[in-house]
C-alpha cells in the first residue's frame, strides 16, 4: 500500500462563543478519520482555526470595551483547550485574523479580479438601528419564506434546507439587539460564480466528491438554473479584512473563513520547514473537508469556485454530516441540553461521547441523537462490559509471568480477527464508523465467549495448570489488544493505556496482525469506568445554570393573541377512541404538480416508505409552489377513505394550519422522522 499525502480540515468554529457538544460531533468525526489514516501509515496534516470576522465579534468588543483581538485570543485558547480535552489533536490550530490569512485573501481576490468575476451592485440590506450596523445573514432571524418555520437564520432554513436572503424572511428580527431591522442600501461587490457553472456542475457530480444525496440536492436546488452572483463585501463598520481595491469595504466572513484552511496550513509549513505548495498546489495531495449540512452551499459551490480560479488544488471530498440532537430534540439552553464542551468535561469521560458518536455515525446526512439513557446503556455494555472486561478478567493473572513465549493454539480466533482488519479499515475510510463499531463489537463478543469457556479464574486455583492459565490469558489479552487497535482512532486514551499495560505501544494498524508473546504485563488499572447517570444529570444541571447566568442573545418576544381561536372555535369533544381511528403518518412528497383547470389544488404523490404511496389532491396551491414541496416531509391522514374528485381519486389528506388563501402552512415533522412513522 503506497503512502498517501492527506490534508484534513473541519469547519472553523466561530470565535464569538464557546464550543458545545454539537461542535464535538464534527471535530471527533474528523479526528477519528485523520488518526485512522495515520495508523495506516499515511502522511496526514490536520488543520483548523477560529472563524473570527464579522459583526458579532465587533459588537461584543464594543459591549465589553476591549480590543477584539483580546477576545479572539481568549476564545482561541478556550477552543483549543476543549478540543484537547476531547482528545481531538490538530497539527495546527490557527485564526482567520492572521497575516497569513490576509495575504492569501489578497492572492485569491487578485485571481478573481483578473478573471473578470467581480462586479459591483447596489444592495438593499437589513440594518440594526440599535447597534448601528448592517446585519450579516446569520444575525437575522425570522420565519422561513418557504416552509414557514419560525426562528430561522437569514440565509438558510434548518427545517427545509432552503436558501434565501434576509430580506425574504417573514418578520425578521436582529439577533444582536432584538430590534426590527430597517432596510438600507449600499454598494457591494459580487462574484459571478455563474461563469463557473459548467465547472461546478462537473465537480459536484463527480463520483466520490460528495455523498449522492448532497450531489443530487445541489443539482436540483441550484445547478438547474443560473447561479446567483455571490455578495462578497460588507460596508463599514465591520470587523474583518478591508478589501485593498475597495476602501471602506470588507470581505464578507464567508470569503476569508475557508481561506483560513490554507492560512493554517501555511503557518504549519513555515513552522516545520515544509512547502505550502506541496499541500495546496500538488495534485498528489488529497484534501478532505468535514462540514455540517447547514453550510453545504458555501463549501460545495463558492469555495471550489474560489479554489479553481486561484489555481489551488481542489478538494477530493467534502464529507457532510447531520446535526446533534439531545434526547431527540434540538439542543436547548432552557432544557439544559445545550451542553458546553467544558461542561461535559467537568463531569464525563470524553471516551463516552467519542465511542457513542462513532457507533452512530454513518456516511449520511441524518441527524444524530445523544440520548442520555442510550449512552449509558451503550457505553456500559460495549466498552466496559465487552472490551475492558477482557483485560480486567485476565491481566491480573499474568502480572508476574507475562505473556507466553509462543502464541498458543486458539482455534483460529486471532487469525479471524486479523482477517477482519481490512473490512473494518474500509468502513473507517468511508466514514461509516457505525459499521466499523458493529464489526469490532462482534469480535469482542467472540473473545468474551472464549474467556467464559476457558474460565481463567478457575485455572488460577490449580497450581498444576499455571501454563494453561498463562496461555489462556495470552490469548485473551491478544484478542483484547486487537480490538483496541481497531478502536484506536476512536479511543486514543485507551490506546495509550493498553500500550502501557502490555508494554507494547500501539503504533500501526498492522499491530493487529501479529500477536504479542513473551512481553511483561503491568499491574492492571481501571481503563474506562461505567457511565454514572448522576454525572450526566449534573452536566445537564450545570448547562441550565450557565444558560440562566449567561447574557442570552435578545430575540423577538412572541405574544399569541386569540384571533385565530375566535375565528375557528374548538370543535365539540371527541373520545380517545374516535381520535385513534385517524391514522396520521409521516410521508415524503415524491412529486408535486399543478392540476390543469384547478384553482386551488396541487396533485401530490406521497411516499410512506418502501413502495407504499398515496395520491392526494391538496388545496394549497395559493400558498405553495410545487417545487418547494418536492422531497419535503409532511403529515398525512393515511387511512382516509378514497374520494373521487373531478381531477382523479384522492387517497388521503395533508395536514396544514391557517385560515386559508395565502395563509396555509403545511405541517412538517422535526428532523429524524422518517416516512411511515405514525404521528401519536
Amino acid at each position: 500500500m503506497s503512502t498517501r499525502r492527506i490534508l484534513v480540515t473541519a469547519a472553523l468554529p466561530y470565535a464569538n462563543g464557546q464550543l458545545h457538544v454539537g461542535h464535538m460531533l464534527e471535530h471527533i468525526q474528523t479526528d477519528i478519520w485523520a488518526d485512522f489514516q495515520r495508523l495506516r501509515g499515511h502522511k496526514v496534516l490536520a488543520v483548523c482555526a477560529d472563524d473570527t470576522h464579522g459583526t458579532a465579534t465587533m459588537i461584543r468588543a464594543r459591549q465589553e470595551g476591549r480590543p477584539a483581538e483580546d477576545i479572539l485570543a481568549e476564545m482561541n485558547a478556550a477552543h483549543q483547550r476543549d478540543l484537547q480535552g476531547f482528545g481531538v489533536e490538530y497539527d495546527h490550530y490557527g485564526s482567520t485574523n492572521s497575516e497569513a490569512n490576509r495575504e492569501l485573501c489578497h492572492e485569491v481576490w487578485g485571481s478573481l479580479r483578473e478573471a473578470g468575476l467581480v462586479v459591483e451592485k447596489e444592495v438593499t440590506q437589513l440594518f440594526d438601528p440599535v447597534e448601528g450596523t448592517f446585519l450579516a445573514d446569520r444575525f437575522v432571524r425570522g420565519t422561513c419564506p418557504r416552509c414557514k418555520t419560525p426562528d430561522q437564520y437569514g440565509d438558510h432554513c434548518e427545517s427545509c434546507n432552503s436558501t434565501y436572503t434576509p430580506n425574504d424572511l417573514i418578520d425578521p428580527v436582529s439577533a444582536l439587539s432584538g430590534a426590527t431591522p430597517e432596510t438600507r442600501s449600499a454598494n457591494h461587490l459580487f462574484i459571478r460564480i455563474a461563469d463557473l457553472q459548467d465547472f461546478l456542475a462537473e465537480w459536484t457530480q463527480t463520483e466520490g466528491r460528495l455523498q449522492p444525496e448532497v450531489a443530487n440536492y445541489l443539482k436540483g436546488a441550484f445547478l438547474g438554473e443560473e447561479l446567483w452572483d455571490w455578495d462578497i463585501s460588507r460596508p463599514a463598520p465591520y470587523f474583518g479584512f478591508e478589501i485593498p481595491d475597495a476602501p471602506g469595504n470588507y470581505w464578507y466572513v464567508w470569503f476569508d473563513a475557508p481561506i483560513g484552511y490554507m492560512a493554517a496550513t501555511k503557518e504549519w509549513c513555515d513552522a516545520n520547514g515544509e512547502e505550502f505548495d506541496d499541500w495546496w498546489r500538488n495534485p498528489d495531495t488529497e484534501i478532505r473537508h468535514f462540514i455540517g449540512k447547514d453550510i453545504i452551499y458555501f463549501h460545495c459551490l463558492f469555495w471550489p469556485a474560489m479554489v479553481k480560479t486561484a489555481g489551488f488544488t481542489l478538494p477530493d471530498r467534502v464529507q457532510i454530516h447531520g446535526m446533534l440532537q439531545v434526547n431527540n430534540e434540538k439542543m436547548s439552553k432552557s432544557k439544559g441540553t445545550f451542553v458546553r464542551a467544558s461542561t461535559y468535561l467537568n463531569h464525563l469521560d470524553p471516551a463516552y461521547i467519542r465511542y457513542y458518536l462513532a457507533s452512530k455515525l454513518g456516511d449520511t446526512l441524518a441527524d444524530l441523537d445523544w440520548g442520555t439513557d442510550d449512552i449509558i446503556a451503550k457505553v456500559n455494555s460495549d466498552l466496559v462490559g465487552k472490551v475492558v472486561n477482557l483485560a480486567s478478567r485476565t491481566a491480573r493473572f499474568v502480572k508476574g509471568s507475562g505473556l507466553s513465549a509462543a502464541y498458543p493454539e486458539d482455534g483460529g480466533l486471532f487469525a479471524q480477527a486479523a482477517a477482519a482488519g481490512e473490512a473494518i479499515a474500509n468502513h473507517y475510510e468511508n466514514c461509516d464508523y457505525a459499521k466499523a463499531m458493529k464489526q469490532i463489537m462482534a469480535l469482542a463478543d467472540r473473545a468474551n465467549e472464549y474467556v467464559e469457556e476457558a474460565q481463567p479464574w478457575s485455572l488460577k486455583r490449580d497450581e498444576t495448570k499455571a501454563q494453561e492459565l498463562q496461555d489462556v490469558c495470552t490469548i485473551a489479552l491478544n484478542l483484547f489488544r486487537q480490538i483496541v487497535v481497531y478502536l484506536a482512532p476512536v479511543l486514543p486514551q485507551l490506546r495509550a493505556q493498553v500500550g502501557v499495560l502490555l508494554n507494547a505501544p500501539i503504533e500501526h494498524w498492522d499491530d493487529a496482525q501479529t500477536p504479542l508473546v513473551g512481553t511483561p504485563v503491568s499491574k492492571f488499572k481501571h481503563l474506562i469506568q461505567r457511565v454514572d447517570g448522576d454525572a450526566i444529570l449534573a452536566a445537564m444541571e450545570e448547562a441550565k445554570e450557565l444558560a440562566v447566568a449567561a447574557d442570552v442573545t435578545p430575540s423577538a418576544q412572541t405574544t399569541d393573541d386569540d384571533a385565530a381561536l375566535k375565528a375557528e372555535p374548538v370543535a365539540e369533544e371527541c373520545t380517545f377512541d374516535d381520535f385513534m381511528k385517524v391514522d396520521l403518518r409521516v410521508a415524503r412528497v415524491i412529486t408535486a404538480e399543478h392540476v390543469d383547470g384547478a384553482k386551488k389544488l396541487l396533485k401530490l404523490t406521497l411516499g410512506l416508505g418502501g413502495d407504499e404511496t398515496r395520491q392526494v389532491f391538496a388545496g394549497i396551491k395559493s400558498a405553495y409552489d410545487p417545487a418547494e414541496l418536492q422531497g419535503r416531509l409532511v403529515v398525512c391522514v393515511a387511512n382516509l377513505a378514497p374520494r373521487k374528485m373531478k381531477f382523479g381519486v384522492s387517497e388521503g389528506m395533508v395536514i396544514a394550519a391557517g385560515p386559508g388563501g395565502d395563509d396555509i402552512y403545511v405541517l412538517s415533522p422535526d428532523d429524524g422522522a422518517v416516512p411511515g412513522q405514525r404521528v401519536r
